[in-house]
């Protein structure tokens, strides 16, 4: 069983928005970002950390992916929220911090785009997008 605890999109838009060391991380790759699209936090006067816990086209786990996190200005003293397309690889990416020291990590539960509706497509049941949180295409 997993240390990690499961949040809502909901609650991680509160929580980016109430707490100033509050800091979501999106562990998707490259191609998801721009062609699926991002949390668009900016009114929370963050902004999203990209930190690949994958890297593409191979999807093998990214050797770098703590370092990344470091470069991106996320400290162990922050509250991380990871988040992915679905909710799978943002567990492992925060377990994996939370191994490396992070002691305040979440794992925004059905990602961006959530799981496989009916018709097979992601994005209308659950997730950051069908909460109809923010969010933006680049």
């Amino acid at each position: 069983m997993s240390a990690i605890h499961d949040i809502s999109p909901a609650e991680t838009w509160a929580a980016l928005q109430n707490n100033p060391a509050a800091r979501l991380v999106d562990v998707r790759t490259d191609a998801e970002w721009s062609y699926v699209g991002l949390p668009d936090i900016a009114a929370t006067g963050h902004r999203v950390a990209l930190v690949p816990w994958q890297v593409y086209p191979t999807m093998a786990v990214n050797p770098h992916f703590v370092h990344g996190l470091r470069e991106g200005g996320i400290t162990p003293e922050h509250q991380v929220y990871f988040i992915c397309r679905s909710g799978v690889r943002s567990l492992a990416a925060a377990e994996a911090a939370h191994a490396s020291g992070y002691s305040q990590v979440f794992n925004v539960a059905d990602g961006f785009e959530g799981p496989v509706d009916a018709d097979g497509h992601r994005g209308s049941s659950a997730g950051w997008k069908a909460s109809g949180l923010p969010w933006l295409q680049r």
